[in-house]
C-alpha cells in the first residue's frame, strides 16, 4: 500500500548558507566587556586632557592642551569599535554588533562635538590672542 509522502519541512541548516548565531552568553559577555574597555579608554584619554590643564600652584597660570590630539586617540577607539562590530557581525554575535554600533555612534558624537568646540576655541584665540584660555 502506498501512503502519501509529506513534503520536507523547512530546514535552515541546508541551502546556500546555513544561518548560525554565536552563543548568547558569550555574545553578551563580549559585548559588555568591549564596552567596558572602551569606556575605560575614553575616560583615560579625556582624563589626561583634563590633567594637562590642572596645577595646584596658585601663582602659575596653566592652560589645557589642545584637544586635537586627544580627539584623534578617541577616534582610534571609534575605529576599533567599528572593526569589532564588523567581526561580531561575521560571527553572528548580534548583541555585540548592537553594542559596538552604539559605542561607535557615541564616540562619533564626542569627536565631532570636541572638534567643534576646539575649532571655536582656536578661532577665538586667533581673533583675540589675549582672550581667556589662550596661551598668548
Amino acid at each position: 500500500m502506498d501512503l502519501p509522502v509529506a513534503p520536507p519541512a523547512f530546514d535552515a541548516t541546508t541551502g546556500p548558507r546555513p544561518r548560525h548565531r554565536a552563543d548568547l552568553g558569550a555574545d553578551i559577555g563580549a559585548g559588555c566587556g568591549l564596552v567596558f574597555l572602551e569606556l575605560i579608554t575614553l575616560v583615560s584619554i579625556f582624563g589626561l586632557w583634563f590633567l594637562s590643564g590642572f596645577n595646584l600652584d596658585p601663582a602659575k597660570t596653566v592652560h589645557a592642551d589642545s584637544l586635537w590630539g586627544y580627539l584623534v586617540a578617541a577616534g582610534g577607539v571609534g575605529v576599533f569599535a567599528i572593526a569589532a562590530s564588523a567581526i561580531a557581525a561575521r560571527a553572528g554575535a548580534v548583541v555585540t554588533v548592537v553594542s559596538q554600533g552604539i559605542m561607535a555612534t557615541l564616540i562619533l558624537l564626542i569627536v565631532f562635538g570636541g572638534a567643534t568646540a576646539q575649532s571655536h576655541q582656536d578661532r577665538s584665540c586667533r581673533d583675540m590672542p589675549s582672550a581667556a584660555g589662550c596661551n598668548g
